[in-house]
């Protein structure tokens, strides 16, 4: 199963979505009681896990009732039942719901002011106006998932720290080991997209998506996107990834890094879990920052998954926040699928035991400029250079296996025109 990158792909327009409702009323009032609705995307859990959230939810409130629905097609799915009032009670926000649309089709939670004192990712993710609107069911680190055990039958025993030594690393991996050193899981596309969670983390710097709006040339050399997108191509270029990337296929990779036939992949730390799931030792599983050091020290962009979030048409609203409450304070959700909690006072979890061994730092981005919100994206959509859905990037793996006939210097001097036009193009 794979997880959405908190708020990384908000921006696609609900097309012809029409708002129902309209109250800016708070969600606390009246008396929690009677049944709720609530949506989820987890339908490897929802008759376990969440039957037990059931039980204790409902023993905390007597008289309270929590049914599931279950949706195998979230996104699509409840993207048309928004056109209705009938989206249950408490939903997951869909990442094709832009910032200002939350308003109209969602209870407020609070203000920002409110809420960041106690939680993580409410100061830029699924607010609008000062109001948050969703609160996060876990949160992901960005770097890469290994099998260490791999790594260190190639001598490799710590983080590598710069692309160099990455590098250097996959080609030890490539001669001393039968596994692939690093596995794009080009075929499925959205795991490329996978690399852009490294924004931020190679600069360690919490204000890079407004800088990266802000600039004409991301491809430029030395600049985040140069570096990020040089270490993919230089390592397709060095035959230090999968043989034939046509052929890959994404549930299949899990296994094949579980069992060490492939050593690396670029995923978000939502990926864990899911190796260790398929692995021979799940210790053999790790999580390392992407290999790159400012001032002496590895960073790591945190940012929220889905949002729990209250139906604006909701009938039973009190019931439905003490619900989304319970799930965020209560549950454990979060670092039981070993995610970054929502909760600030929250520990990390052991998932993430080696970025704190290599003294990571975790870096939650700052929030846009007012009017600036999701530029980044909005300029990448208009040049045709989708950050998180993996296209372009293929064409990066293309030009660097002899697929197409452009070189690396070509690629981002492409790229930097189109950005650039783009830019223009939207004022």
């Amino acid at each position: 199963m794979r997880k959405a990158i908190g708020l990384l792909v908000l921006g696609l327009a609900l097309t012809g979505l029409t708002a129902c409702g309209g109250s800016d009323k708070g969600s606390g009032d009246g008396k929690i009681g009677g049944e709720i609705t609530v949506l989820t995307q987890r339908t490897d859990i929802v008759n376990t896990v969440f039957q037990d959230y059931k039980k204790k939810f409902e023993a905390k409130y007597p008289g309270t009732t929590v049914k599931f629905e279950a949706i195998t097609d979230y996104e699509g799915e409840v993207r048309v039942r928004m056109n209705t009032k009938n989206y249950g009670d408490v939903l997951l926000i869909p990442n094709s719901v832009n910032a200002d649309q939350l308003k109209s089709f969602f209870e407020p939670l609070g203000t920002v002011d409110e809420l960041q004192d106690k939680y993580r990712f409410v100061r830029t993710e699924q607010t609008f106006d000062g109001k948050v609107y969703g609160l996060s069911i876990t949160g992901n680190a960005q770097g890469y998932v290994l099998n260490k055990k791999v790594w260190a039958q190639a001598g490799i025993t710590e983080p590598p720290k710069t692309p160099e030594e990455f590098l250097a690393a996959l080609k030890a991996i490539k001669d001393k080991t039968g596994a692939i050193p690093l596995y794009t899981n080009y075929k499925d596309g959205w795991p490329l997209g996978q690399w852009e969670g490294a924004r931020g983390a190679i600069s360690g710097d919490p204000d890079a998506a407004t800088k990266l709006a802000d600039d004409d040339a991301p491809w430029a050399a030395g600049k985040e996107h140069c570096i990020l997108d040089s270490l993919l191509y230089d390592a397709v270029k060095g035959g230090l990834t999968e043989p034939d990337p046509a052929t890959t296929n994404w549930e299949q990779s899990k296994g094949l890094l579980g069992t060490g036939k492939i050593a690396t992949m670029v995923l978000g730390s939502w990926s864990i879990v899911q190796m260790q799931q398929a692995a021979t030792s799940k210790d053999d599983i790790g999580y390392w920052p992407f290999p790159h050091q400012t001032n002496g020290k590895f960073y790591s962009v945190i940012g929220g998954d889905y949002k729990n979030a209250i139906n604006i048409n909701s009938k039973n609203k009190a019931t439905a926040r003490a619900w989304i409450d319970w799930f965020t304070d209560e549950s454990n959700y979060a670092t039981d699928q070993g995610g970054v909690s929502t909760l600030k006072s929250a520990a990390m979890p052991s998932t993430l035991a080696d970025l704190t061994a290599a003294k990571t730092e975790l870096l939650e981005l700052n929030p846009a400029p007012k009017g600036k919100e999701g530029r980044a994206d909005k300029i990448g959509n208009a040049a045709e250079i989708a950050l998180y859905d993996g296209k372009y990037r293929q064409g990066i793996v293309d030009a660097a296996r002899g697929a197409k006939n452009q070189t690396k210097d070509q690629i981002f001097a492409d790229l930097n025109k189109k950005w650039s036009a783009a830019r223009a193009k939207l004022g």
